[in-house]
C-alpha cells in the first residue's frame, strides 16, 4: 500500500490488542523482553511509529521505546534494561546493540518490516536477514511496502510462510486528489521558477526534493535569501537539527 494509506495503524492497533489481551509471562525474572519488533528505514519514521504506538496505547500498560543511530545510545540501552513490550528500531543501531549484548530478541512474537522497499534502497536487506535469524522461529511476520520489486518479493518469500497478501492500491498509482504538473526549464532558471511558484500560488507549506544533500542546502539558502523561510533536512545533518527542521 502507498505511503499515507494508514499502514502504521493497520499493524499497530491489532498488535496493541494482542498485547493487552495476552499479557506477558510475569513468572520470568528480570526486565520485560520486547514482544514486538518493528524495523524502519529511517530515524524519523521510527520516531513517528513509536509515537503512534504511544498515542494508540496511551490507556494501556503497554510500554515501548525507539532506537536509532545519530544520537547517544545511553538512554536507549537504559530503556531496554528497564524492559519494553514494543521495540521500534532502525537496522543499523539495532545491530550495534545486539552485538554489544544490550538487546535480547528471544521473546519477540511479532516482527514488522515497514517501508521494505526503502530498506532495499538503503542497503538494509542483509542486516534485516541477520536480525530475522536472531528472532524466534515461532512468530508472526508482517511486511509492508509501497512497491514490490523482485528483491523485496524474494525477501518476503524467505521471511514469510504461506502469507496472506493484501494490496490496497495499484502499484505506482497517483493519489486522486493530487494535481500533477511538469515544467521543462533550464537548470539555471529552476530557483527563480520555484520562488515564483511559491509566491504566485500562495503556497504556505511546501516540500521540495533535491537530488543531492548539497543541493538541498543550496535551495534552502536561496529561498531564505528571497525571503521565503526554509530549512534543509538530509543525512549529513545532526539528529537534533533534523528533528528541529521537522
Amino acid at each position: 500500500a502507498q505511503t499515507g494509506t494508514g499502514k502504521t495503524a493497520a499493524f499497530a492497533l491489532p498488535i496493541l490488542h494482542r498485547l493487552v489481551t495476552a499479557p506477558a509471562d510475569k513468572s520470568r525474572r528480570g526486565a520485560t523482553l520486547p514482544r514486538v519488533l518493528v524495523l524502519s528505514p529511517t530515524r524519523e519514521l521510527a520516531t513517528q511509529i513509536g509515537e503512534s504506538f504511544a498515542t494508540y496505547g496511551r490507556h494501556t500498560a503497554v510500554t515501548g521505546t525507539t532506537v536509532f543511530g545519530g544520537v547517544s545510545q545511553v538512554n536507549q540501552v537504559r530503556a531496554l534494561r528497564r524492559g519494553v513490550d514494543v521495540l521500534v528500531a532502525t537496522p543499523g543501531r539495532l545491530m550495534d546493540l545486539m552485538q554489544q549484548g544490550c538487546c535480547d530478541l528471544s521473546a519477540v512474537e511479532v516482527f514488522v518490516l515497514d517501508e521494505a522497499d526503502r530498506m532495499l534502497d538503503m542497503g538494509f536487506i542483509q542486516p534485516i536477514r541477520r536480525i530475522a535469524s536472531a528472532l524466534p522461529k515461532a512468530r508472526q511476520t508482517l511486511l509492508f511496502s509501497a512497491t514490490m520489486p523482485r528483491e523485496i518479493a524474494g525477501l518476503a518469500e524467505s521471511l514469510l510462510r504461506d502469507p496472506a497478501r493484501v494490496s490496497v492500491t495499484p502499484v505506482s498509482s497517483a493519489a486522486p486528489k493530487i494535481e500533477q504538473l511538469v515544467y521543462m526549464i533550464d537548470r539555471g532558471r529552476k530557483p527563480a521558477l520555484l520562488e515564483h511558484l511559491i509566491r504566485s500560488e500562495k503556497i504556505g507549506r511546501a516540500l521540495v526534493f533535491t537530488r543531492t544533500k548539497r543541493g538541498a542546502d543550496v535551495v534552502a539558502r536561496r529561498l531564505n535569501d528571497a525571503g521565503i523561510v526554509s530549512t534543509a533536512i538530509h543525512g549529513n545533518k545532526a539528529q537534533n537539527q533534523r528533528t528541529r527542521a521537522l
